[in-house]
């Protein structure tokens, strides 16, 4: 049970006149789980426009990178890319050539 249903418990308690203690264990008898209530109703939907609009005004939020930190940060990726796949790469042909002596072929 987490806080939020804990919460939501104690406050029916209080509305019913219970003892105002900690909140019993487990859902109250004869209940059925009900979601949380929401503040405003149901929620409007925003048009494509305004997402749009609201999408570029987020980007511009954006600490973009220079163009000589990007290309520091594209040249790290390729050689971390490099030096893992060499290193996977001896490592398949370590064992493959292992498993060949052990097995025989």
């Amino acid at each position: 049970m987490n806080r939020q249903t804990k919460r939501l418990m104690a406050k029916q308690e209080k509305a019913k006149g219970g003892s105002g203690g900690p909140p019993s264990k487990g859902p109250p008898t004869g209940s059925r789980r009900q979601p949380p209530p929401s503040a405003g109703g149901k929620k409007k939907r925003t048009s494509p426009k305004q997402f749009l609009k609201e999408v570029r005004l987020e980007l511009r939020k954006v600490q973009w990178p220079t163009r000589k930190e990007l290309v520091a940060y594209t040249i790290v990726v390729f050689v971390s890319v490099v030096v893992l796949t060499s290193y996977v790469f001896g490592l398949d042909y370590l064992f493959s050539k292992a498993v060949l002596q052990v097995f025989g072929g």
